[in-house]
């Protein structure tokens, strides 16, 4: 498996690359639109072609590049199943799994940064939080039908009952943290440790942040796949 992190600056976003390195079949998820030539670029020195451009959630801070990618490569758009808009080729359910090659992406619906929330379990080894499970944090529940009560169960119910030396690969972090696991996220995240779910839906709706600066232009640019033209 090939396997790429990558990092937008200005919206603190991580965007993955993965690939089968047989067939040379690859995706993208969470794809950021001021960094698609970026993600054009690498996909041609690698020699992959793409087959989906995915994501995780519905994103609030940054315009996702899947419509961009699209007229590039072809590649077809795949998001959560309840997701409201009419943009993807194709929606895809809580433990479905997509096959590229020898690569199994399961998807696991984790509600509670927003409704529609999935994570990608990814070969049992890895899995992609999106802002569901950050490193030492979690995604903000206050928009977008978020739900603290909600999340504190998605975590603590689908991702913390994953295996333990499972890799977390967030889909944002502020901190400089790149990788974490499900063990060390159960010891450690500040969010969770010490917490129940009446302490966590406290913390939650207390947390009294600034929403995200171009968040009215991101979410209906994102609810379209990113075709803001």
């Amino acid at each position: 498996m090939l396997f790429r992190q990558l990092f937008d600056k200005q919206s603190s976003t991580y965007t993955y690359l993965i690939a089968d390195e047989k067939t040379k079949n690859a995706v993208l998820v969470d794809s950021v639109l001021e960094q698609v030539e970026r993600d054009l670029k690498m996909l041609r020195e690698l020699g992959l072609t793409l087959c989906y451009s995915i994501e995780t959630h519905i994103h609030a801070d940054h315009v996702t590049g899947a419509e961009k990618l699209q007229e590039a490569t072809g590649c077809l758009k795949i998001l959560p199943e309840y997701t409201k808009n009419n943009c993807a080729d194709r929606k895809i359910k809580d433990g479905e799994i997509l096959q590229l090659g020898e690569i199994e992406i399961k998807a696991i619906a984790t509600p509670g940064h927003t409704d529609t929330h999935v994570a990608y379990l990814i070969n049992q080894l890895l899995v992609l939080t999106g802002d569901s499970l950050l490193i030492r944090s979690c995604g903000r529940t206050d928009f977008q039908s978020g739900n603290a009560g909600t999340l504190y169960d998605s975590v603590t119910q689908r991702l913390f009952t994953l295996d333990n030396n499972t890799l977390v690969y967030p889909g944002h972090d502020y901190q400089g943290f790149t990788v974490s696991t499900i063990g060390e996220e159960k010891l450690f995240n500040v969010r969770f440790k010490g917490h129940n779910r009446d302490s966590f839906i406290e913390l939650m709706n207390n947390l009294n942040l600034p929403y995200p600066e171009k968040m009215t232009v991101v979410v209906p640019a994102n609810e379209a796949c990113g075709n803001i033209y």
